[in-house]
């Protein structure tokens, strides 16, 4: 009786993906990525080592610290509203609508995430300051004056950012297979019964992602704020700003502040588990 042939291994198909389960990494790729890491990760190591941990209480608990902390957390929570408010329809009409321009408009749309932020605050000052484009019509026709208020901060804060939220929502968007949408809607249910009973569930992770992402941002914001809404205690000097104050005045604090901002951002980012990697398609 002859023994079974033996089966060759079945030939991998274009394009799919084999499991590596050994793959060392080459030794110039080693050294770079031991580089990368100590660029990245030196810096908050020194922090971490400078940090007074004595301190932190009543640095946290000072009244200069603690006016910057209330503004941080009025204008971020502000932001995130306004940014939500804006961007969930924003997102949707990129994710669902079909136009000319479409791409530019995405474009124009992230555009404050790449444009240097005091760039963003200048243009912020040419549109909305009392002698810009629009700004002179708001005084003159509401009263309103946008330039060093909390709402200017607000303000500045959402122009950095709302892209954040709109393009991981537009993802969310993409994502929703369309034939659950096409049921609800052959079973009887309108428009925004759709919406609010099937869209809106399904996108509300990538919403969380968005929203944490916006907030974040928000309060981390600092080159458009101080350009627009400058550096106000009690009234527009954000955390950042008071990192910024503090390094000359005194540098524990500012290190304290600091450290504050390093945890929100790394337990934002934990949080979402890498959900802020997911890039919308074209």
């Amino acid at each position: 009786m002859s023994a079974p042939a033996a089966t060759s291994p079945r030939p991998r198909l274009p394009g799919e993906r084999g499991i590596v389960s050994r793959m060392t990494l080459p030794s110039v790729f080693a050294v770079l990525v031991v580089a990368a890491l100590a660029l990245l990760l030196l810096p908050l190591l020194g922090m971490l080592v400078r940090t007074p941990w004595p301190r932190v209480i009543e640095v946290v608990t000072g009244a200069r610290v603690g006016a910057a902390l209330r503004v941080s957390v009025l204008t971020s929570f502000a932001s995130l509203a306004l940014s939500t408010v804006l961007g969930v329809p924003l997102a949707w009409l990129l994710a669902r609508v079909s136009f000319p321009g479409k791409r530019l408009l995405r474009a124009l749309v992230v555009l404050p995430m790449v444009l240097p932020p005091v760039v963003g605050g200048a243009a912020l000052l040419f549109a909305f300051g009392r002698r810009g484009v629009f700004g002179g019509v708001l005084e003159r026709t509401l009263g309103v004056s946008l330039p060093f208020t909390t709402a200017g901060a607000v303000l500045a804060a959402t122009f950095v950012a709302m892209p954040f939220l709109v393009i991981t929502v537009e993802a969310g968007f993409r994502n929703i297979d369309p034939r659950l949408e096409e049921a609800a809607d052959t079973l009887g249910a309108g428009r925004w019964t759709v919406l609010r009973r099937v869209t809106l569930p399904l996108v509300t992770p990538a919403l969380a992602a968005g929203m944490a992402l916006a907030w974040a941002r928000a309060l981390g914001e600092f080159g458009a704020t101080i350009t627009f809404a400058g550096n106000l205690p009690g009234r527009t000097q954000t955390m950042p700003l008071a990192v910024f104050l503090e390094l000359e005045r005194d540098p524990d604090a500012a290190i304290v502040l600091s450290l504050l901002l390093l945890v929100v951002s790394i337990t934002v980012l934990v949080a979402l588990r890498d959900r802020y990697l997911r890039a919308p398609s074209a």
